[in-house]
């Protein structure tokens, strides 16, 4: 502790850069992760964690997946680096904050449980299930990372904890909105069932999942159908209600993410599934993955400028945007 102590304070707008700078590491992580698998590279390292058996950096020549492999390993170590620097900066910023150091552990939590989980893709020969696994796990990772981002702004209170904040819509939309969430997670774990029946299996001599990839494609697709007619009820809610900016704004962009992340899906789907567009649709996985939980984060925490101006150019109190009646859960 003598040790942190020397460390220079951290001011609440620099924590959140910091913050914003894991966010997106672990983001670019998931991604490079994918194209390990839809370069055939799943196997190109056979050891861990070193590539092969005595011998800590690829030496074949002759292949290129190797060090596909391993240069994503070297990407999981920088993105191990950010998540530390969040935990350092929770300790250090000025004034410290109980719900932004715990947010930060489970950072460090998640990362180590990917280092272990890529082992066993390694051990498994990069069996569906632990590819699955492993995506999985990632989302929960950017799940945190988005709400540690987002705490961060929020402005402090007592004690070492958050002022309290008031959502800005009622109780039925705030439902609405965690409904969108978990239709989000369907969709998502409906996609690694795809990827795991689907030709982009990490090497050629992997396990396939046994089920019929039209089959799960088509239950992909009607749960992503499902995931944006939820959504759409709630942007016109939203609207109904006299939400603020924000909210609409942060919906708004739910919605596009949604619609290109489809349109992306039946693309790739028709065209025989090529590595590039499989590539774009895990980014787009990700993010309308941070959008939908930062729509639910705006509602239900919003942040000091959330709330609209009022007419005589004072702030609104957040949730001064929702009426009476929605506020009540009409």
């Amino acid at each position: 502790m003598a040790l942190l102590d020397r460390l220079p304070a951290v001011s609440p707008a620099a924590y959140r850069r910091i913050t914003l700078v894991a966010l997106w590491s672990l983001v670019f992580i998931v991604v490079t992760g994918a194209g390990v698998r839809l370069t055939g590279s799943g196997l190109g390292c056979s050891s861990w964690p070193g590539c092969e058996p005595g011998q800590f950096v690829p030496h074949d020549e002759s292949s290129i997946n190797p060090w596909i492999e391993f240069v994503n390993r070297l990407i999981t170590g920088a993105v191990s680096v950010a998540v530390a620097l969040a935990v350092l900066g929770s300790v250090r910023r000025a004034p410290r904050r109980q719900d932004l150091t715990l947010l930060s552990w489970g950072l460090v939590a998640g990362v180590v449980g990917q280092i272990l989980l890529g082992a066993v893709v390694v051990q498994m020969e990069v069996h569906p299930i632990t590819v699955q696994g492993h995506f999985l796990l990632s989302a929960v990772l950017v799940a945190n990372a988005v709400v540690l981002h987002h705490r961060a702004a929020r402005p402090d209170g007592a004690d070492g904890h958050p002022a309290p904040a008031t959502p800005l819509v009622g109780p039925a939309l705030v439902r609405l909105a965690r409904a969108a969430v978990v239709a989000g997670a369907a969709v998502m774990l409906a996609g690694t069932v795809v990827t795991g029946a689907g030709p982009h299996a990490g090497d050629e001599d992997a396990e396939r999942l046994e089920v019929s990839v039209r089959a799960v494609a088509m239950l992909h697709s009607a749960l992503t159908w499902i995931f944006l007619a939820v959504v759409v009820v709630l942007v016109l809610r939203l609207r109904r209600s006299g939400a603020p900016r924000v909210a609409l704004d942060h919906a708004s962009a739910l919605l596009t993410v949604i619609v290109l992340q489809g349109a992306l899906g039946y693309t790739q789907y028709v065209t025989g599934v090529p590595e590039l567009l499989v590539g774009l649709h895990v980014l787009g996985s990700m993010l309308m993955w941070a959008a939908v939980l930062r729509l639910l984060l705006t509602l239900t925490e919003p942040l000091p400028l959330a709330a609209p101006a009022a007419s005589s150019g004072a702030v609104a109190a957040p949730g001064a945007g929702a009426p009476a009646a929605d506020r009540a859960g009409a």
